[in-house]
């Protein structure tokens, strides 16, 4: 992911837009790059803090930096678990087609007995 895509995506991401894809490498290029973590960061701190001034919050309890850092762990944490999603189904669906296939076996060998096949 290149600075200009991160950029255009830092937005999206404040506001919970992204799917698990485009968050998974946004994340990657944050890590990476300085530049663009700044970014975020910024932005993060206008969008978060009006939205904070706007409610009728402590304004004592403000940590902003804190919560887009929260933020970020639970982004990475959808990710993992989007992640065990996919595996938990691509198990299940070899599972699946490993019964059907010992399923047939299973009959051929009875149709065989039989004399029928």
């Amino acid at each position: 992911m290149t600075c200009k895509e991160a950029e255009n995506l830092v937005m999206p991401y404040i506001r919970h837009e992204l799917d698990v894809g485009q968050m998974e490498e946004f994340l990657e290029h944050i890590d990476q790059c300085d530049n663009c973590r700044e970014e975020l960061e910024i932005y993060y701190t206008v969008e978060v803090g009006i939205r904070q001034l706007d409610s009728d919050t402590d304004t004592d309890r403000y940590n902003i930096k804190g919560d887009m850092e929260a933020d970020i762990i639970a982004s990475r944490q959808e990710i993992y678990k989007a992640r065990f999603i996919t595996i938990l189904h691509y198990a299940a669906d070899t599972l699946m087609v490993m019964s059907l296939v010992v399923m047939l076996i299973l009959q051929m060998r009875i149709w065989w007995q039989t004399g029928i096949f």
